[in-house]
């Protein structure tokens, strides 16, 4: 019996010192170990990368900007459904265990002898607190060292915060494949859903994703996902989430990936698109703009960029097909390959210019040439197998003047080519345009952009020719001269004598003799004759009456340009400015002389959605008022600058809308809508222009060479660029109602005869209806035709500093 007690004694001691060594073993390792373990405190503070957005006016997304592809969501926002499904796969045990889950790990070590035996990977035994542990703060590196520090990470984390909280960073951190990190990204990049409306079999998809991504990619490894989210699905029905009937159809249903392509290009909005970019990156930094979660809402309007961006093409391409076939874009050698679509399909093409489509041309015969369509790519970014053919035929190629296709396309030449909608099957050729351009459409009222176009292709050139290009404006800039006039003492009726001026420009230097277009010369005329016809030489004396350094001033007003040189051919327009500073220098005009800094940028949100910018600098009075006391209606007080008198800026609208009815851009007059405007034809014709407006669409546009040229000897704005604003304001007005242009009080209409500017009476396309303010009208009309003398022009000399006149300026 004393042998039993003192054996008993002996194992109660050993077994008393092997915990004790025991105990001193662990605790050094969890001393040894706890050296350096990083701060989990600082998860408190944990702001995830996300997705930088940006929406159109209507609320559509545009594009999305990123390093990682991930959108936040708070675990009260995250679906059972979904939350049951990462369980299932991941750590059944979570809200039980304590941040680790021994049973699991001893499980683990178990199987991961047999695996090492077989040379087969280890099985990880991570709970999900462990897994955020490991992405946030310890990292990934494979070792025994680095499972202790997670663990103890692990348990330091369950003990400073909730398992929702825990299980939110997870859900929106976890890394799942193509860039997705996160659930809300994955729902939506994968399925196109919210985490909402996710099936149980998609919710399963995503499950099984995080423990290896790229092997279970549902386009190259379909098989194998299938079976992991099978595998997910029964895991939810044993963990009874799910029913038996729930399951059972969920492992029947394909796994349903569709990738998301989002490009600005789906709203012909590249340009666009790029332009906001820059200036969330130069207002808040790369960091802010790829990991800051901004909410940018534009004010793009999508369908008016398309129809921007089909009347700027259209233009563009209707005068480059007047000049005739440019040639091929390439040529593929059909010997060498057995398959034409895989040749053509590692063609470069432009995605922005559908319908085009690239093809090549694959035989020719008396009828046309057959040609092959460059095959899509399916989600997974692979060739689609199927192969599209199509004939042109002599009516798709007969603006290049060149016979039948046959005569100049080969089997091999790639080519552009867009479907005949009435002649299906059939194509017609296209080619790129030589020339380019630019667009601007936006609200006279706030300077907001609704559409902007800049240039042929943003895949072709990324070169923003609506803010980057710097352009001579030509007789596009003489309205601002005439403004300056009409706001310093001139009427409409002043009277600017259309005869040869000479201007001296200093020693050494012959003198400059300006022209009009027509080189020819019709005696004194009033102000609204000098606009509506662009006469050039009225224009310069008027400009040398009012003097260039007062013009100059009125150009850095209405924002056209920094600093005018003081030098009389700039009144012709031979400065360099560009399409968007044009068109918000007109909408000044529209909307009675108030300041306007066009925007492309309505609000930016941060992550949380408090407004960080906004747009509207106005400020309401009585709009945060906490209940109603019968107090007056709150009022919006606009405090930005008035550029000019609204009087004067009403009185060259009006002169404008003369622009359109009788002078040299009457092609308008077929929208069948009030606008105003004016063209604009540089020296040489190296650009054309139009800037006009309706009383609420401001529009400008330029067509030109990106390496400035001639476009030809008969080439106007006239002819050219107002077509591109017809056809554009023909779609955009065309449910609008024909509203008037406000006129603003204080504005006397009075009759007037159109060519002397003096008081008429009666009717007769003599007789006109003109803007003067108080006290200016002409004398009261005397029988005979004749009044009192009328104003003119003073006489005054100017001398120009010495300068070298390059061109610029003039036209139409």
């Amino acid at each position: 019996m004393r042998f039993v007690l003192r054996f008993i004694a002996f194992l109660f001691g050993l077994a008393f010192t092997v915990t004790v060594v025991g105990a001193a073993v662990v605790g050094y390792f969890i001393w040894h170990y706890s050296q350096d373990l990083p701060d989990y405190t600082q998860l408190r503070d944990y702001e995830p990368p996300v997705m930088t957005r940006f929406h159109a006016r209507d609320g559509r997304l545009l594009a999305e900007y990123a390093r990682e592809r991930r959108l936040f969501l708070p675990i009260q926002a995250i679906p059972r459904q979904v939350v049951a499904a990462f369980l299932s796969a991941e750590d059944k045990n979570f809200y039980s265990h304590v941040g680790v889950d021994p049973f699991g790990t001893l499980r683990a070590v178990v199987q991961n002898v047999g695996r090492k035996s077989s040379g087969q990977r280890e099985q990880g035994a991570s709970t999900i607190t462990q897994q955020v542990a490991k992405n946030f703060l310890v990292g990934n590196q494979r070792s025994y060292e680095r499972k202790i520090r997670e663990a103890l990470v692990a348990l330091r984390i369950e003990n400073a915060y909730t398992k929702d909280k825990i299980l939110e960073l997870y859900l929106n951190e976890i890394y799942l494949g193509s860039g997705n990190y996160g659930v809300a990204a994955a729902a939506l990049n994968y399925f196109g859903k919210s985490v909402h409306e996710l099936t149980v079999a998609e919710a399963a998809y995503l499950a099984a994703l995080p423990k290896a991504p790229n092997n279970y990619n549902a386009f190259r490894h379909t098989a194998a996902a299938t079976d992991r989210r099978n595998w997910v699905i029964e895991r939810m029905y044993e963990n009874d989430y799910i029913t038996r009937e729930q399951a059972d159809q969920a492992r029947r249903q394909p796994l349903g990936v569709s990738p998301r392509s989002l490009s600005p290009n789906t709203y012909a909005a590249g340009y666009f698109a790029e332009e906001v970019r820059r200036e969330i990156a130069e207002r808040y930094g790369e960091k802010k703009l790829y990991d800051g979660g901004l909410s940018v809402r534009t004010t793009l309007d999508p369908t008016m960029q398309a129809m921007a961006r089909k009347a700027l093409v259209d233009g563009l391409v209707r005068y480059d097909e007047a000049r005739g076939w440019h040639g091929v874009v390439d040529r593929i050698d059909l010997r060498e390959t057995a398959d034409w679509g895989k040749a053509l399909g590692e063609q470069k093409t432009l995605t922005d210019v559908q319908p085009w489509r690239l093809a090549v041309v694959l035989d020719s015969s008396a009828a046309g040439v057959r040609i092959g369509l460059q095959p899509e790519r399916n989600g997974n970014g692979s060739l689609d197998t199927r192969r599209v053919t199509g004939q042109i035929d002599a009516d798709g190629v007969r603006w290049t003047r060149k016979g039948k296709p046959g005569a100049f396309l080969s089997p091999g030449d790639v080519i552009y080519a867009e479907p005949i909608e009435k002649k299906p099957g059939f194509y017609r050729l296209r080619q790129i345009p030589a020339i380019s351009g630019a667009m601007v459409a936006m609200d006279p009222l706030t300077g907001r952009v609704f559409a902007m176009v800049g240039g042929f292709s943003f895949d072709q050139s990324e070169f923003n020719r609506a803010t980057q290009a710097q352009r001579q404006p030509g007789s596009s800039f003489k309205p601002i001269v005439y403004a300056t006039a009409l706001d310093n003492g001139y009427t409409p009726s002043t009277t600017v004598y259309d005869s040869p001026i000479e201007i001296e420009q200093g020693p050494g230097l012959p003198p400059w003799r300006p022209e009009n277009y027509s080189g020819k010369f019709s005696g004194p005329h009033t102000l609204r004759y000098g606009i509506e016809q662009s006469r050039n030489v009225m224009t310069v004396r008027l400009a040398r009456d009012v003097g260039m350094p007062l013009i100059a001033e009125y150009s850095r007003r209405f924002g056209v340009y920094d600093e005018l040189q003081k030098y009389l051919p700039m009144s012709l327009g031979a400065g360099e400015t560009t399409v968007m500073r044009m068109t918000a220098a007109y909408s000044m005009f529209a909307n009675g002389g108030k300041r306007i800094k066009p925007t492309l940028i309505d609000r930016i949100q941060d992550r949380w959605g408090k407004t960080i910018y906004r747009h509207d600098e106005r400020i309401c009075e009585g709009c945060n008022a906490d209940h109603w006391a019968n107090q007056s209606e709150p009022t919006l007080i606009d405090r930005r600058e008035q550029v000019i008198d609204p009087l004067t800026a009403y009185q060259i609208t009006h002169i404008l809308e003369g622009v359109v009815q009788r002078g040299t851009a009457t092609m308008l007059k077929a929208v069948g809508k009030p606008l105003a405007g004016k063209t604009g034809t540089t020296n040489d014709a190296k650009d054309v222009w139009f800037v006009g407006f309706s009383p609420d669409l401001a529009v400008g546009v330029y067509l030109g060479y990106d390496q400035p040229r001639s476009l030809g000897g008969r080439v106007t704005a006239g002819h050219l660029a107002a077509p591109v604003v017809r056809d554009f304001l023909n779609m955009a007005l065309k449910d609008k109602p024909a509203t008037p242009f406000r006129v603003p009080p204080g504005i006397k209409l009075v009759k007037v005869n159109a060519k002397t500017g003096l008081r008429a009476s009666g009717e007769g396309g003599a007789v006109i209806l003109e803007a003067f303010k108080p006290g200016t009208a002409p004398p009261d009309y005397v029988a005979g035709g004749e009044s009192a003398p009328r104003p003119q022009a003073s006489p005054q000399a100017y001398q120009p500093a010495p300068q070298e006149y390059d061109g610029g300026g003039g036209g139409f």
